[in-house]
């Protein structure tokens, strides 16, 4: 019987537990176990987390808190909502909790469908460090990107085309919505990383998001964190 490939020092990295990606928590290893049992390879289970994440987990922007807590993979599943780096966290967590190794990765896109608040907030089509997950996959055996950012209700509200992955393929934004407008592009990529690096996002967030209050050094805060995202979609979707 031939033995297993040694893992490389950057997949063993991206297998432990870090405090923000806290794959050794009981309910991260928990829901990973639950949600990719019966699956027999790591291509399946990272499959059946990726829609478990992408789809259990409600996207809302209006919460996203820029701090070690807020950020915990443990924090987005109790909370069922997060925006697009926690539950890329959260995907690399249960990915790493079955033995699937996982990486953060980030880049500067620019998105033309958001709602009137956060146009208003931002200031900006472009968001800064989006967030994905990065995960070792596949017969080729390399990394591939996964983004499960938008669940499938929100992408059928604003007629997008849902970020579908089967582990053997890249998964990341169409650049345009089932009506041929235009939806995402990618302007930066920010290379990939073992934990979230936390200082350089709040960094940028003081810098290009003056209006949000997102990233204070003395209290990280959460854009609009009063306000419904929910209703606000209906809004903008309402005015066609």
């Amino acid at each position: 019987m031939s033995q297993a490939r040694p893992l490389s020092p950057l997949e063993s990295e991206s297998l432990a537990p870090t405090r923000i990606i806290d794959s050794d928590h009981p309910s991260v290893r928990e829901f990973a176990a639950a949600r990719s049992a019966g699956a027999t390879t790591p291509v399946e289970r990272a499959v059946r987390l990726y829609y478990a994440v992408r789809d259990g987990i409600r996207y809302d922007p209006y919460q996203a808190a820029i701090d070690e807590p807020a950020l915990r993979a443990s924090a987005t599943l109790a909370r069922g909502h997060g925006w697009c780096v926690s539950k890329a966290v959260l995907l690399a967590a249960a990915c790493r909790a079955v033995g699937v190794p996982a990486r953060l990765g980030f880049a500067d896109v620019r998105n033309h469908l958001s709602t009137a608040r956060m146009r208003e907030q931002m200031q900006t089509d472009v968001f800064y460090w989006h967030g994905y997950t990065s995960l070792r996959l596949g017969a080729a055996d390399r990394w591939l990107k996964a983004t499960p950012a938008f669940n499938i209700e929100l992408c059928q509200k604003f007629g997008l085309l849902p970020l579908e992955f089967d582990g053997e393929r890249d998964s990341i934004f169409h650049p345009a919505d089932r009506e041929g407008r235009r939806h995402m592009e990618y302007v930066n990529e920010r290379g990939e990383y073992g934990d979230v690096p936390l200082a350089e996002i709040q960094a940028t967030f003081r810098e290009r998001y003056p209006y949000m209050g997102i990233g204070k050094a003395s209290e990280p805060s959460q854009p609009a964190a009063e306000a419904d995202f929910a209703a606000d979609v209906e809004a903008e979707v309402a005015k066609g």
